[in-house]
């Protein structure tokens, strides 16, 4: 199978990564990826960037490099009771919305805690994916938040940063198989994210292809293989942009 979408990079705006979103799509397309989402940390991460960055990506091309763009960018879940750090009125706009939960944002709960906020995030009809629910940090009650996701039409991501050696959530690894699992069970979408933060790592996805392919997760089930499927979704999700080309006479 070949992955072709990655919806999961940082750019220099995240204020800890490296590159250019040029220079992102440019390693994209050396390495026949054909759409990236730029998922930028909201404003609540230290050294992120100014919630006008967020809401200014309209100026990005939707194609660089010959890779489609999407305008997203990494919520950043502020309580347990889902909020996030971005207002909804610059949400609604973008292309493809992650929420999660980082430490150095949120301290985190008890595993009841971890769990609602997640789950009120999902409720947010603008979130699109939940980023590294596998988070040892923060532990979850993982068949809920998977039938909840299902409920919401939320992607479930595999983190693939999750899983490197002296990665930045280290013990993901069995957490993330038994989320896999549970997808695969309760017939439960995925996203697989590379979580760059310099444009090499983009479409690095091997950990979490090994995952998949040792549970053997449905291809079905796997949102990153064909980026017409996906724009289908966000389509499915009211994403403006993928709405109104929806509506756009046929040349």
């Amino acid at each position: 199978m070949k992955y072709l979408v990655d919806t999961h990079c940082h750019s220099l705006a995240s204020g800890h990564a490296y590159s250019t979103i040029q220079e992102i799509a440019k390693e994209a397309n050396n390495k026949g990826l054909k759409m990236v989402a730029i998922t930028d940390h909201g404003p609540n991460m230290p050294g992120g960037p100014h919630i006008f960055h967020i809401a200014n990506q309209r100026v990005i091309p939707n194609k660089i490099h010959g890779v489609e763009i999407l305008k997203g960018v990494e919520a950043n879940i502020i309580d347990y009771d889902g909020n996030l750090d971005i207002p909804e009125r610059i949400i609604k706009a973008l292309d493809f919305v992650i929420a999660s939960l980082h430490d150095v944002c949120l301290e985190p709960g008890n595993i009841d805690e971890n769990t609602r906020g997640i789950m009120r995030a999902m409720e947010n009809p603008f979130v699109d994916a939940i980023a590294h629910p596998g988070n040892p940090n923060f532990p979850i009650h993982m068949e809920a938040v998977v039938l909840k996701a299902k409920e919401t039409d939320t992607l479930i991501e595999i983190n693939n940063s999750s899983l490197q050696h002296k990665g930045s959530r280290a013990g993901s690894l069995e957490n993330c198989i038994t989320i896999a699992k549970l997808c695969k069970e309760h017939n439960v979408s995925i996203t697989v994210g590379s979580d760059a933060h310099i444009s090499f790592a983009v479409g690095k996805f091997d950990k979490a292809i090994e995952i998949l392919s040792n549970i053997n997760m449905p291809k079905e089930l796997i949102m990153n293989l064909d980026p017409d499927k996906f724009k289908q979704y966000l389509q499915s999700k009211g994403k403006i942009r993928f709405m109104e080309s929806s509506h756009s006479p046929k040349v």
